[in-house]
């Protein structure tokens, strides 16, 4: 691709999104403020780290104008091992009720 030929996007979409993340740390901060706890406190931080993260890959890392394939490329194995964390953090559950049942 020539230089000057590829897609502009208008820059009132970016300053959308710098809005928007702002809001959404503006937010995340409140969590703190409000001095929240427990699971509530880690849900709404991790639901805020997650959308922030999304709208950046999506828009400054131009991953919404993207093919699907490619897409799928990055996404995909992170998203595995989010799910293998989850499976391995279920299984040391498991096997530490196990061993306090059987050996405690």
């Amino acid at each position: 691709m020539h230089p000057g030929t590829g897609q502009q996007h208008p820059i009132s979409l970016y300053l959308k999104i710098w809005g928007l993340l702002f809001v959404l740390s503006a937010m995340s901060y409140l969590v703190d403020y409000l001095h929240l706890q427990g699971l509530l406190r880690w849900g709404l931080i991790l639901t805020f780290m997650l959308l922030k993260a999304g709208l950046i890959v999506a828009v400054f890392m131009h991953m919404a104008w993207e093919r699907l394939s490619l897409v799928y490329a990055i996404l995909v194995p992170p998203l595995a091992l989010l799910v293998f964390v989850g499976l391995m953090a279920a299984e040391a559950g498991h096997t530490l009720l196990s061993r306090l049942l059987f050996f405690g």
